[in-house]
């Protein structure tokens, strides 16, 4: 190398060409300057005290990073202030990095536990950002993994789960929060929790977290979280329910009217022969009986959920509670048979004269079914990654979304 010193050079950000090498991923290069002089793989960087290996899990690259401790088994791999790679391939979200580091024992051994400056393990990161993968591989080393650390703070890694809002995706409502603080006897910041506690993401950290450690979230008083909590959300109930309410009572009053108006129009018409003047000429049909019962259940379930939206208004918590599970099964069950009625009615007419549309169109019913299941698919699938430690308790609250 003609000029040896241009290899630990920096530029105006602190970075050496070993420093830019491991963020743009050139791996070849890596390889020359490391064959070169060994001693570059322990280069920091001087503006942000970045070493390599922290730099290649910013970026998630881990061709880099074994070519690094290839040459330099003991490079180092933490900031000055504690931060480590696995920390910062946590925070990042390089989920196959994480792997990669605790896939080596000497690795796994040495990062797993390791605090930062504000006593935070990678533990604690995995769980404040919500990352089910992480914390489930972090989990997988149980053995060595301790579980009851806590920072300067005086935050378990679990905390984060009550006290950290600030990557939410959804809002819950306050009610909702005091189910949830029952499950958990858990008295921590309302406002946060329940900006997050509707993700399918912070519901399967806390499940695996509480599985691995069922102590974790029972410290407090449950009575004391409870008072607490039911003081501040009685306040808010009514109105965070009336949005539901007013929009689901309008779906409720639009159904009852399209299903009483099919009733008294029904398929084929009404006879005109003598003896049976006023009957409806395909009553003997089965199809027509499917269409009348259908068409009457969407009716008298569709005007229950209307008469529910009524009677909210009582204001009592309990019914508020349950009231909103209850008119979700209601409505579903009136789309479906809507779509039967609507099926059913034409299949009654079309049949006679174009019998395979109206064989297609009694594949309608199967619209809202496909919906259901389609809104269910990423919670069975959570269950299915979860097995034992699924809590359905929890998951019942995102039907109530």
């Amino acid at each position: 190398m003609a000029c040896p010193s241009l290899a630990r050079e920096e530029n105006e950000s602190g970075n050496t060409p070993m420093h830019l090498g491991v963020l743009w991923n050139k791996l070849d290069v890596i390889r020359v300057l490391l064959q070169y002089d060994p001693t570059l793989g322990y280069l920091i960087n001087s503006h942000t005290n970045a070493p390599l290996l922290v730099s290649a899990a910013f970026r998630g690259n881990i061709d880099v990073a074994k070519e690094i401790l290839k040459y330099c088994p003991d490079a180092p791999y933490c900031r000055q202030d504690g931060w480590t790679m696995l920390h910062e391939a946590i925070y990042q979200g390089h989920e196959a990095f994480v792997e990669f580091i605790l896939g080596t024992p000497d690795q796994r051994h040495n990062l797993i536990n390791r605090k930062d400056i504000n006593g935070e393990t990678a533990l604690h990161i995995a769980v404040a950002k919500c990352n089910p993968k992480v914390v489930r591989s972090l989990i997988a080393y149980k053995a060595i993994l301790d579980l009851t650390v806590v920072s300067k703070r005086g935050d378990a890694p679990e905390g984060s789960l009550m006290s950290d809002a600030k990557k939410s995706a959804k809002t819950l409502d306050r009610n909702d929060v005091l189910k949830i603080m029952e499950i958990l006897d858990y008295e921590g910041s309302t406002s946060d929790t329940m900006k997050r506690a509707k993700t399918l993401d912070w519901t399967e950290v806390l499940m695996m977290m509480k599985n691995a450690n069922p102590d974790a979230l029972t410290l407090l008083p449950r009575q004391e979280a409870k008072r607490e909590i039911t003081e501040k959300s009685n306040e808010e109930i009514k109105t965070l329910t009336n949005t539901y309410t007013n929009s689901t009572s309008i779906v409720a009053v639009l159904i009852a009217t399209i299903t009483f108006t099919a009733a008294f129009t029904l398929p084929g018409g009404y006879s005109n022969d003598s003896g049976s003047e006023g009957l409806p000429v395909l009553a003997r049909k089965a199809a027509f009986k499917a269409f009348i019962i259908s068409d009457t259940s969407a009716m008298c379930s569709s005007l229950a959920v209307a008469f529910i939206c009524v009677i909210y208004r009582w204001e009592d918590r309990k019914f508020l509670l349950h009231y909103r599970s209850l008119t979700e099964k209601l409505m579903w069950f009136a789309y479906m048979a809507t779509t039967v009625a609507f099926a059913t009615g034409l299949y009654t007419v079309l049949k006679p004269h174009i019998r395979v549309l109206a064989i297609l169109i009694c594949l309608l019913p199967i619209v809202p079914f496909l919906t259901y299941v389609l809104g269910k698919w990423p919670i069975w699938k959570l269950q299915y990654r979860l097995g034992s430690a699924y809590k359905s308790d929890l998951l019942d609250l995102l039907d109530m979304v």
